[in-house]
């Protein structure tokens, strides 16, 4: 017989994600912003401290935005960040749709002007 090997269920998970809600919220608003032509191109990277997504104007820039979820910092500033081209922080809190508000003021600007 084979060698069974128990699936780790205690301690620190070994990789963050996204759960379905939370990719849905940042794909819709990917998907918007491609739609504005603002943004062309996306990343996703999956951390044993965090999950990023990273979204381009082009693919070989800098992203635009970066939103992060680091559990982690789940009791003190919030889980999630959301950051600027240059790496600063825009904003930060423990749910979703404050933190992608500031992306979403500014896809109204694309489509209104």
């Amino acid at each position: 017989m084979g060698v069974v090997t128990p699936f780790p269920l205690k301690g620190k998970p070994s990789q963050i994600g996204f759960d379905r809600g939370e990719l849905n919220r940042i794909l819709d608003l990917y998907g918007r912003m491609v739609a504005a032509g603002h943004w062309r191109d996306y990343a996703i990277s999956l951390g044993r401290d965090a999950a990023e997504f990273a979204a381009f104007r082009r693919t070989a820039e800098r992203p635009e935005f970066r939103i992060e979820k680091r559990p982690s910092l789940r009791n003190r500033q919030g889980m999630w960040a959301l950051y600027g081209e240059a790496g600063q922080i825009v904003k930060r809190g423990h749910e979703l749709g404050p933190v992608l508000a500031p992306v979403e003021r500014r896809l109204m600007k694309l489509v209104d002007g």
